[in-house]
């Protein structure tokens, strides 16, 4: 770690430098950025005048009229406008005549810390301000540790408003020391200090006169000249983004490599296959190329015809990267509703899209003393330490040692919102150790020697609905016809194998999921199988349809109003619902999510149960007839 001037390495030519400048709320960061800009002779005159009246417009209440609020530059929104803060990730690009620029001013608000971590995701550097008098504060801690965790290890810290404390040397120098000795703990390589005055330029674009303690670079020139190269993966490692076949004499295959250089005539190999190759051309924007590395978009053509496609990895053949389904990983959770163990999300990495779900939460990180803390779910723009697995194996590698293959994001599958970013660590010893088994018997076959074409029937609906009176009314009809079935009825299955799950939205969750792998080792099982469940979230029904084969799982809508259902009430369970006596019961305190176009929609105010099973059972009956004559 450095605490003064770091050694200058002049970029050749003019290259460019992607940093963010964060911290916590009101410790001058806008101000800071728009004095840069203002410094690098970036703001032109006719925005320049503009920025002078919106300043007097801005502070003419405190008879300020002619200091200019750099701030105004960067917060462009009104929001931010009106509230002083900066909400949004606001970028900017810059230049000098060494060196060109895109900044992101990220927001200081712990409750914009998901939109801060977008703009650390592609920095190689971070400008964190902290304001002199308040010195280091949660929030530049949370900041530090994300920067640290997306993988940025450089950081100019510059202590702010100095102005305030009369440039006192001791205040700096214990605020510089206590930031140092935070981000050595985060990993974070190389920290380069220096006191600095926003509204005034003072070592901002020029060197102060008034704290001739420092000897340093003022922070324009350490941003022309620090050695901040973006991370760099050595092996070659390019991920598939578009198969290029404008006619049928070629075909090649486009990405952009994300680690290691490839050379005309070295072996690959398509991943998560195993299919081996040579590259017989690369062609860049340019035209034909002998080599190329990492961060070029090129198109490859390979010697011999390969089964590739979008989401593939073409990798060195000699050092492939580790296939895999199950990872640990670190996650920063940017949902507005909480992360639930076991719930189905998509996961994004490179350009492969999979079915992932979080297996468990290790621990959570309190990221204000790294202390790690038992946690069953995540809330918003908290990190966790945690398991995932995948429906597929990818190829990857660990976020430390190439971004784009160990870097992710989650995605809810409803709302197609981004929910979390993740960083993979490893691969669970249990991925690479568990195949599976192939079988001669499989479910057609068990299903043939039964008569029957085997099925799952998924009653969904509140309590009191209905559903298991019509799933046992129907497993009667079913069983009396010589059909082989068994109802698994969500109260009957709490007694065995989910004995040890309550009724919190994380329970619920791995509730259904249980039930649904039962009946998917039954329907293969060849039978007919009747599930009685509530299973209150879409999430989970949509992704128990997902365990079958399409025409294998019918969603049946019991359908009853809640004060019908109340008025039941079978069990009491509303009546102590109602009392207090139950917390989380579905239809008082938790929500029940109606299907949005069930299989079949049973509507049972007023209706016989034994007509509602009769008809279904008749349905149920000519749909087995078709799909035997098919």
């Amino acid at each position: 770690m450095t605490t003064s001037t770091p050694r200058q390495v002049t970029a050749p030519g003019k290259s460019l430098l992607r940093f963010i400048t964060c911290g916590s709320v009101d410790d001058g960061k806008s101000t800071l950025l728009g004095r840069l800009l203002y410094d690098a002779g970036m703001v032109p005159d006719d925005q320049l005048a503009a920025l002078a009246r919106d300043s007097r417009r801005q502070h003419a209440e405190a008879g300020d009229t002619d200091t200019l609020d750099f701030s105004l530059l960067t917060d462009g929104l009104d929001a931010e406008r009106q509230q002083g803060i900066t909400i949004d990730v606001a970028y900017r690009y810059f230049h000098t005549a060494r060196r060109s620029f895109i900044v992101a001013d990220c927001p200081g608000h712990e409750q914009y810390t998901r939109n801060m971590a977008t703009g650390a995701s592609n920095a190689e550097l971070a400008v964190v301000l902290v304001d002199a008098r308040k010195g280091l504060l949660p929030q530049t801690r949370r900041h530090t540790y994300i920067c640290g965790l997306l993988g940025i290890r450089q950081v100019v810290l510059a202590v702010n408003k100095m102005d305030l404390v009369d440039f006192d040397q001791a205040t700096y120098d214990a605020i510089a020391a206590d930031y140092v000795s935070l981000a050595a703990s985060l990993g974070i390589d190389h920290v380069h200090c220096l006191p600095v005055v926003a509204p005034t330029g003072e070592n901002v674009g020029s060197r102060s006169t008034r704290m001739p303690w420092y000897d340093g670079a003022c922070l324009l020139e350490l941003l022309e000249t620090i050695d901040a190269a973006a991370f760099r993966a050595e092996d070659f490692r390019m991920p598939v983004q578009w198969v290029n076949r404008p006619d049928q004499s070629f075909r090649g295959y486009a990405g952009t490599i994300s680690g290691g250089s490839v050379t005309c005539g070295d072996e690959i190999v398509v991943q998560p296959g195993v299919h081996r190759a040579r590259v017989e051309r690369i062609i860049g924007p340019a035209g034909d190329l002998q080599r190329a590395q990492s961060g070029e978009a090129v198109t490859l053509c390979l010697s011999r015809e390969v089964d590739a496609s979008r989401g593939d990895v073409i990798a060195d053949a000699l050092r492939p990267a580790p296939v895999a389904d199950q990872f640990t990983c670190h996650l920063l959770w940017l949902g507005d509703a909480a992360l639930l163990p076991n719930r189905t999300y998509l996961l994004k990495i490179g350009t492969r899209t999979v079915n992932a779900r979080v297996m468990s939460i290790k621990h959570k990180v309190d990221v204000n003393s790294q202390a790690k803390l038992a946690a069953r779910h995540l809330e918003l723009n908290e990190v966790g330490y945690c398991t995932v697995g995948l429906d597929d194996e990818i190829a990857f590698e660990p976020y430390a040692t190439n971004h784009t293959l160990g870097g992710f994001i989650l995605i809810d599958r409803h709302s197609h919102a981004t929910v979390a970013c993740g960083m993979l660590d490893f691969a669970l010893g249990r991925s690479a150790n568990v195949h599976w088994q192939h079988v001669d018997i499989d479910k057609s076959v068990r299903g043939a020697s039964k008569g029957q074409q085997p099925l799952c029937l998924w009653f969904t609906g509140l309590s009191g609905a209905g559903k298991s009176t019509i799933a046992n009314l129907v497993e009667r009809k079913l069983h009396a016809l010589g059909y082989h079935t068994y109802l698994l009825d969500g109260d009957n299955v709490r007694h065995g194998i989910n004995k040890d799950l309550g009724f919190t939205p994380e329970d619920r969750v791995e509730n259904i999921r249980r039930i649904a792998e039962v009946a998917h080792l039954m329907v293969d099982a060849g039978l007919i199988v009747l599930v009685s469940a509530i299973s209150p979230y879409r999430s989970e029904r949509r992704s128990a349809r997902e365990l079958f084969a399409e025409g294998e799982f019918m969603e049946v809508f019991v359908d009853a109003p809640l004060a019908v259902c109340e008025g039941r009430d079978p069990k009491g369970l509303y009546r102590k619902a109602r009392a207090g006596e139950i917390r989380n019961f579905t239809g008082i305190d938790s929500p029940y999510e109606r299907p949005e176009s069930p299989d079949v929609h049973l509507l049972t105010e007023g209706r016989r149960a034994e007509e509602m099973a009769e008809q279904l059972g008749e349905w149920l009956m000519a749909t087995q007839g078709s799909q035997q004559s098919d």
